[in-house]
């Protein structure tokens, strides 16, 4: 099995992967990470492996914040020294839960319920995560990975989210650009609906980002936001009742 190790603490991550051998002598582990950034990176520019084990409290922040950035598509085993984020470690894609220090029976019990899941239960824990709002409440702002950065984006400064060909795209208000390795559907979950609507299933757009609305012959509204698109923005003749009831309603 393959493992990977989120762990700030050296001594604590070494430890871990010592328990991981006394396990199991074939356990392998891929690699350690230890911010939130350096495991992002290394999810995204790596195979994924079978299992994480994951510190909830690392250097930059909650580990939380990565699912904020990227879908996470392995289950989870959480390490920590405070039982208060239990319910949010259950709320992901967790298989267990562990406080530390970590003992070894506790952790072979939590590689056994590991192993005793069926595909399609592990798949339901990785959509449970995609589909989780973290905060408990609408995003105010999103984490955005750019180069070796996290750059946080307040969510009112966003015109729209476009996806295309499995790659979606935040563009702000003054026209700049960022990938985001979100789906629409895991987006829009996240977001104040008074805000934000799903004009399709290209875009979200943002109800200060509207300038014009255009309603066509066949009952389709075309959208004109206060910046370029990479195509016209079109509601079907079946939301276009939803979207007008929106813009009037929209923001209170």
């Amino acid at each position: 099995m393959k493992v990977l190790i989120v762990e700030d603490e050296t001594i604590a991550s070494e430890f871990l992967s010592k328990l991981l051998k006394n396990i199991a002598c074939d356990m392998e582990i891929l690699g350690v990470t230890e911010s939130i950034s350096q495991t992002v990176k290394w999810l995204q520019t790596h195979s994924s492996p079978d299992l994480i084990l994951m510190d909830i409290h690392l250097s930059d922040g909650s580990a939380f914040s990565i699912f904020d950035l990227i879908t996470v598509e392995t289950p989870i085993i959480f390490t920590t020294a405070y039982d208060e984020y239990a319910i949010h470690a259950f709320k992901v894609n967790s298989i267990d839960y562990l406080l530390k220090p970590v003992q070894e029976d506790e952790l072979r019990k939590a590689i056994d319920k590991f192993h005793k899941l069926t595909s399609s239960e592990i798949a339901q824990y990785v959509f449970r995560q995609a589909e989780t709002d973290f905060s408990g409440n609408y995003h105010k702002r999103l984490l955005v990975s750019y180069l070796d950065s996290l750059i946080p984006l307040p969510v009112d400064d966003i015109a729209y989210f476009y996806t295309s060909e499995h790659q979606t795209t935040i563009c702000l208000n003054n026209g700049v650009k960022y990938i985001y390795n979100k789906t629409l559907d895991s987006i829009v979950q996240n977001l104040d609906p008074q805000l934000f609507f799903r004009a399709n299933k290209q875009f979200v757009i943002s109800l200060n980002g509207v300038q014009n609305i255009t309603v066509w012959f066949d009952r389709r509204l075309l959208i004109t936001l206060h910046v370029e698109t990479p195509e016209r923005i079109y509601v079907s003749k079946n939301k276009s009742a939803e979207f007008k009831e929106w813009m009037m309603s929209g923001g209170k």
